[in-house]
């Protein structure tokens, strides 16, 4: 399976923050935004992602991640003239994807819960299987948001984008597997309303044809969207909480590395040296010195 990273779009929420800087490279906490959904992807087990951005903000983020052999993983990267909606990632991806499963994550969406890892690696067997997994997630406000409604067995049995009246409480995150021909299937999207090409019409596709699964998270496990400044501060806080109060880091790729078997122990310690001034370092050096939880 290969994996996509959409960090497009101009940030203008976050202005003046972003004016002449990217949002993706926009610190949550201890760590540059990006890191957080490539950070997913590699827990998934994904060692090709693609990451998709703007050209003004492309080379930060290239100058930023570079080709990913220092991770074990291969960053490639393309180039969104427009923001026109989610699904127009597949189309711009649709050589990088070839004949493979693909894992689509927004650069701004940060998740954190127990059982995550194994949720996402049912999705990449649902994919495997011929099967699309999106993931609900409970919000008291429904209608700011993509919503999945259930039948009594879990199944899907409707999606609508940002509905008047929702049917359901479960928004749909920004984290989909698809299984391979996804892109012919974006390619055949129509704009919406809102002059999009929408995710939830590829969605509604794999509806459609009875391909659709939906993983639901519970209580208290953590979605964040961090696309404006009062939800990257609650990201920050969250982020911070957790890793202060446990002693362990949030989404470190070079720790996902380590611990998925990408790189070696002495290839952990090699990266962390440079950061040896940090907590973010010194945790690496425990980590790669056995001394970590």
């Amino acid at each position: 399976m290969k994996g996509i990273v959409l960090a497009g779009g101009s940030g203008t929420r976050l202005y003046p923050i972003t004016v002449a800087l990217s949002k993706q490279l926009v610190p949550v906490y201890d760590k540059p935004m990006i890191y957080y959904p490539v950070s997913t992807l590699m827990l998934a087990g994904i060692r090709e992602i693609l990451i998709i951005s703007t050209p003004v903000d492309l080379p930060q983020i290239e100058r930023l991640l570079g080709d990913g052999k220092q991770w074990g993983v291969s960053f490639s990267y393309a180039v969104q003239d427009h923001p026109d909606g989610l699904a127009q990632a597949f189309v711009i991806g649709r050589q990088f994807i070839g004949d493979d499963d693909v894992c689509l994550i927004l650069g701004d969406n940060i998740f954190y819960g127990q059982g995550f890892t194994g949720m996402m690696l049912d999705a990449v067997k649902n994919a495997a299987d011929g099967h699309a997994t999106i993931f609900g997630y409970p919000v008291s406000d429904p209608r700011r948001f993509g919503v999945v409604t259930l039948d009594a067995d879990g199944n899907p049995v409707e999606i609508v984008e940002k509905p008047e009246e929702p049917h359901s409480d479960k928004a749909v995150v920004g984290l989909y597997f698809y299984p391979k021909g996804v892109a012919d299937i974006a390619a055949n999207v129509r704009r919406s309303q809102r002059g999009e090409y929408e995710i939830t019409s590829v969605n509604e596709e794999y509806l459609k044809r009875r391909l659709l699964k939906v993983k639901c998270f519970g209580r208290g496990f953590a979605w964040l969207d961090t696309g404006t400044v009062g939800s990257l501060i609650d990201a920050s806080n969250f982020v911070e909480a957790i890793e202060r109060r446990q002693g362990i880091l949030i989404s470190a790729p070079e720790e996902v590395a380590f611990r998925r078997g990408f790189i070696t122990d002495a290839q952990l310690l090699s990266l962390a040296q440079p950061l040896s001034r940090t907590d973010y370092g010194q945790y690496l050096i425990r980590l790669a010195n056995g001394k970590a939880f």
